[in-house]
């Protein structure tokens, strides 16, 4: 790795700037122990970024089939 912290005075830096940490053992905490699987899936799950979205997208949906209609609403997305 050159003095700008990159390859070849680029600033971006390649697999050859990490080639003395990619044989490292993976790291295990004496602390503590491993997370269960199971709990650790739990970590991955989706939550609600977005509070209220769905009954958002509900209701706007609720308001077009009122102003539309069924007939309508078929004929312009079929």
């Amino acid at each position: 790795m050159n003095k700008t912290g990159g390859a070849a005075g680029t600033g971006k830096r390649t697999i050859e700037d990490y080639r003395d940490l990619l044989d490292l053992p993976h790291p295990v905490s004496r602390k503590h122990p491993p997370m269960p699987r199971e709990n650790r899936a739990g970590q991955f799950s989706p939550f609600a970024s977005l509070k209220g979205y769905e009954e958002l997208i509900e209701e706007g949906a609720r308001e077009a089939e009122d102003l539309y209609g069924q007939e309508e609403r078929e004929e312009i997305f079929d």
